[in-house]
């Protein structure tokens, strides 16, 4: 009788390398038009019918591997209107600020010199958090430029911008992702969500199924498991610095904590690595460590 296996972790969705593979890639719009409408849901009286997917600059180890790399998904749809959508799983403490300059560089970089200021387009922004930011109560809040007295008098459609707080949704006691496209992909993206929630999700929503199966691809491709990975160490650097330098209380102790927590990631993902068979050069090239170093794992 064949020995039982472990269960396999669940790759984490809210990865942006990860996302970006399975709703920003050309050939991923059926995921981002289903993702985009459940978003969207409560700001606009038609559904969106079509997304066309803004193709991001090349993902190179180096870009994989700085965590200061904006690996978001840009999309436009079919009357002109761009879409944005950012997943921040660490509190850097400007997030809306930085939705604020993200959201410019899409709406400013779409006219040319001489162009007339109303072919200038409707931007989206959508930040999907991994930590209480804001103070609101709903997991899921949504900003444009209103009248402060006459609140529903909105100055311009142009700006609109949203974050959903995936710790404010993983506190709802009562869930419906029977009813409640977003809460549906929202149960999908949690890491922690049961199988069962998973499975039904899947059921429901032929897009998250696809969505899934993009995952499954990554799971199973080595190139794109240790791109993951490498993305998961390098979100992992910033975190491990904070928190040695928090309990020392000294800004050398900050850049050393920083310093060990880059050595501790790029350990664990050269051990995935070699556990997965990869070369010993290539594990050098894509972690910095010595064939020696990684022998030694």
């Amino acid at each position: 009788m064949a020995e039982k296996t472990e269960k396999q972790e669940r790759l984490n969705p809210l990865n942006d390398y990860l996302f970006l593979k399975m709703l920003g890639e050309p050939g991923d719009e059926e995921q981002l038009l289903s993702f985009l409408n459940a978003v969207l849901a409560g700001t606009r009286k038609e559904p969106l019918v079509s997304v066309e997917i803004v193709e991001n600059r090349a993902l190179t180890a180096e870009i994989i591997g700085d965590k200061a790399s904006l690996l978001d998904v840009r999309a436009r749809t079919a009357e002109g209107t761009k879409a944005n959508i950012e997943v921040q799983l660490k509190n850097l403490g400007n997030m809306d600020k930085r939705s604020l300059f993200y959201w410019s560089r899409d709406y400013t970089l779409s006219l040319e010199s001489g162009d007339d200021y109303e072919k200038l387009p409707n931007v989206i922004a959508i930040n999907i958090v991994n930590f209480e930011y804001l103070p609101t109560r709903n997991y899921h809040a949504t900003f444009h430029l209103r009248e402060d007295t006459e609140r529903d008098y909105i100055l311009t459609e142009a700006l609109e911008i949203h974050f959903i707080d995936m710790v404010k949704f993983k506190r709802l006691r009562q869930k419906d992702i029977k009813n409640d496209s977003l809460q549906r992909w929202l149960a999908w993206l949690d890491q922690d969500s049961p199988d069962e929630v998973i499975k039904e999700a899947m059921s429901m929503d032929a897009a998250i199924q696809r969505a899934n199966e993009r995952m499954d691809f990554v799971s199973q491709d080595k190139d794109a498991l240790h791109a993951y990975h490498m993305r998961q160490m390098a979100l992992s650097d910033w975190t491990s610095g904070v928190n040695h330098a928090f309990k020392t209380g000294k800004a050398e102790g900050k850049a050393e904590g920083k310093a060990e927590g880059k050595t501790e990631g790029k350990t664990e993902v050269a051990r995935k690595m070699k556990e997965d068979g990869m070369s010993m050069s290539k594990i050098a090239k894509f972690t910095s460590l010595s064939e020696d170093e990684i022998a030694r794992l």
